[in-house]
């Protein structure tokens, strides 16, 4: 069956960062054609009804239609465990990580977890994820089962630790390596899913580790890489108390061959100059994770300064260290993290963040992440009058974005009046 949506439509034909808020497209009156399960056309609604008569008609009337939003960074391990209570990145990790990811080598736990978590994250209007799991491929298997139920995009692996972290927690260099394999051969590109090599970070892995983690990559170029780097100044200290002789935390990534295109480096706030030198001339991508770094207290990523310089960038709630599941939360929080920094984000540069540039930081900006012909029809449907609260501001607005702005700073999952995967709607 071919489905029309009709409602108005929001896409782009480019980086609103370098070209600007033109770089969006505005269908006031527009519709969505979808067959297969991807975008087949897409234009004014009365164009789209004529040339598909046939097509089974959804109308959202006035609610926006968007690609759905992409969360490029998260633990979905801590679910059960956000906005936990008053610490800083290391002692949020012993406190509270640890013991929580602890139970995951039980499956039945492990795929209850995996599950709830999408059941949230699809409420909010998120379609694709990329997450750490634990160092238990029972966990890895949990993830990938649950975005399956749905037919999800996604990408997720087994978080390597072998060192600064409980033993119940500890792999080997030898086990995270073999683990890491069997579970890519099992799972990369099976159906929508994609396996990324998961170090969770240089203090927890040992230079034995780290090597076998870039040895894998090297076997593997096609795969994705995510790690952590640069995220609080005492995070910063202890990588360089423990890599005496690395120029700076990159190095310790860049000397095991864990440094180039297909990286994503979440956080990235405390880059010296020749990091952020490298990342951009690999063509890296850096995660901005916004309610995290204030929710644990990281500091304030340079979005401003590092698109301004070529980065590619990508956005994410970094549950559980973030404080919610809801990209809108998360555009939200990096405008006032750019606020902070003397910039104010276009509602245009948020929204593309969350959807057209985090699968570009992903390297799926040609399946997902916007509407036109082709792409898979992962979409969000918004209510831009979802509350009364937003529905009085909205009621004053002139522009697209006076609309869409307070749903970014108010929204939550009440704005979401639809979620559609692969063409089909699971909420």
């Amino acid at each position: 069956m071919t489905e029309l949506l009709l409602g108005q439509v929001l896409s782009f034909a480019g980086d609103p960062f370098t070209l600007g808020p033109d770089a969006a497209r505005h269908e006031s009156h527009g519709a969505v054609v979808i067959k297969d399960g991807k975008i087949a056309a897409t234009g004014p609604a009365d164009a789209m009804r004529a040339a598909y008569p046939q097509a089974r008609v959804t109308d959202y009337g006035r609610a926006l239609i968007s690609a759905g939003f992409i969360d490029a960074h998260a633990h979905f391990p801590q679910t059960a465990m956000i906005a936990s209570w008053g610490k800083r990145l290391i002692d949020w990790l012993n406190s509270y990580t640890f013991p929580e990811e602890s139970r995951f080598g039980e499956p039945a736990y492990a795929q209850e977890v995996a599950r709830r978590y999408f059941d949230l994250t699809l409420a909010y209007g998120t379609t694709s994820t990329c997450s750490f799991c634990t160092i238990h491929p029972e966990s890895v298997d949990a993830y990938f089962t649950a975005a399956a139920l749905h037919g999800q995009r996604v990408w997720g692996g087994k978080t390597c630790m072998d060192r600064n972290a409980p033993d119940f927690l500890r792999d080997t260099a030898q086990t995270g390596y073999d683990q890491s394999k069997a579970l890519l051969a099992k799972w990369h590109g099976a159906g929508r899913a994609s396996y990324a090599i998961t170090p969770r970070f240089s203090p927890t892995s040992t230079p034995d580790q780290l090597a076998a983690m870039g040895a894998l990559w090297a076997e593997n170029p096609d795969c994705l890489m995510q790690t952590h780097l640069s995220e609080q100044t005492d995070e910063v200290a202890w990588v360089k108390s423990l890599f005496p002789t690395a120029r700076d935390y990159l190095d310790t990534y860049e000397s095991f061959g864990l440094l180039g295109k297909g990286g994503l480096y979440g956080h990235a706030i405390y880059l010296e100059p020749r990091e952020k030198d490298r990342l951009r001339e690999v063509d890296a991508s850096l995660i901005h994770c916004p309610t995290s770094n204030t929710f644990i207290g990281s500091g304030l990523f340079d979005m401003d300064g590092l698109k301004s310089a070529g980065h590619r960038i990508g956005l994410a709630t970094d549950t559980g260290g973030g404080s919610s599941f809801s990209m809108l939360r998360t555009m939200a929080a990096a405008y006032e993290v750019a606020q902070l920094r003397g910039r104010a984000l276009h509602p245009a540069e948020l929204w593309w963040l969350a959807t057209q540039g985090s699968a570009r930081a992903l390297h799926a900006d040609h399946l997902i992440g916007n509407i036109a012909p082709g792409m898979e029809a992962d979409l969000t449907i918004l209510d831009l009058s979802s509350t009364p609260a937003i529905e009085q501001a909205t009621r004053r607005a002139e522009t697209l974005w006076q609309a869409l702005f307070p749903t970014i700073m108010l929204g939550d999952d009440r704005a979401i009046r639809a979620t559609w995967i692969a063409g089909k709607p699971v909420k």
